[in-house]
């Protein structure tokens, strides 16, 4: 099952990470508790829009860059079939549909090919 929380975390952490700053640091630029900033991480908490931009200002990265790749995460378990959500009530689950209404825009349209192009690889 994945969850949207857990996608997030998985990215912030993996920032973190990478700049070898602490947990404490990062929690402490934001101004957010260190276990808060750790269940966050964890994918545990759900964090509101003025949280996640106040951590990606401690980062020092845009929060459209994060976004970005938790989109891409989730596009790619959405490629690979991976049941979203699946084990959530039915009110809670991200619903897919088979076809976007109205169609798309020319017959040429094929999905997304670098998305498609990421799962082969």
């Amino acid at each position: 099952m994945v969850l949207l929380r857990q996608l997030l975390g998985d990215v912030l952490r993996r920032l973190r990470v990478r700049q070898n700053r602490t947990l404490r640091e990062v929690s402490t630029l934001a101004r957010v508790s260190l276990g808060y900033l750790s269940e966050v991480e964890r994918g545990q908490k759900e964090a509101s829009s003025e949280l996640l931009a106040s951590i990606c200002g401690a980062l020092g990265v845009p929060l459209s860059q994060v976004l970005r790749e938790v989109s891409d995460q989730f596009a790619l378990a959405e490629l690979q079939h991976a049941p979203v959500l699946a084990d959530a009530p039915e009110h809670e689950r991200l619903q897919i549909p088979e076809t976007v209404p109205g169609g798309l825009p020319g017959p040429e349209f094929d999905g997304f090919p670098e998305v498609k192009d990421m799962v082969a690889a």
